[in-house]
């Protein structure tokens, strides 16, 4: 009686180990293939967000220069690379994961 215990639960692992082992390449694949979809709208979406804080950032600064503000080259700089850093980590993320 306790073989027969033994044996039955043996065979269950044993077969649940078979099935989950066929469906894990699959589904690894179309999480793969899931998360590089999100990757063009995703890119869209910072090249936006850096064209709308560039404008922000270029009145910004150009209230700053029309006031006479000493401090209009720091904004400045800040501003313009800022942008910069948004794109290219933008870029090098798709190069990256792609």
């Amino acid at each position: 009686m306790r073989k027969r215990i033994l044996f039955t639960a043996l065979s269950v692992l044993v077969t649940a180990g078979a099935f989950a082992q066929g469906e894990g390449l699959a589904g690894i694949n179309e999480a793969t293939s899931l998360m590089t979809s999100y990757f063009d709208p995703a890119t869209k979406l910072c090249y936006a967000i850096g064209a709308v804080l560039g404008l922000v950032g270029g009145i910004k600064t150009y209230g700053k220069f029309s006031s006479g503000d000493p401090d209009t080259s720091k904004t400045a700089a800040s501003w313009f690379f800022a942008c910069i850093f948004l794109i290219v980590a933008a870029t090098i993320l798709r190069s990256f994961f792609l």
